[in-house]
């Protein structure tokens, strides 16, 4: 399984990351971490997955939408 964690750096960001890490087992799943603060050409790879705010977890076409950083239109 593959998933993918978009953040942008914010505590609250780095807190859901942290919680996040320790949760998944490595083994199952392929995480990638994508701090969308510094890689903002990946700001629209993150809409098209149907992220609207960040932290936000994208696994299986599903998007989890972790407590509240910031909406995707605030790091444009």
């Amino acid at each position: 399984m593959k998933a993918k964690f978009y953040h942008a750096g914010c505590p609250v960001c780095v807190s859901a990351e942290r919680q996040i890490l320790q949760m998944i087992d490595s083994n199952k799943v392929a995480l990638e971490i994508v701090d969308l603060g510094t890689a903002k050409e990946r700001i629209s790879e993150a809409e098209q997955a149907g992220v609207k705010s960040v932290p936000a977890l994208v696994t299986s076409g599903n998007v989890l939408h972790i407590n509240y950083g910031a909406s995707l239109s605030d790091l444009k």
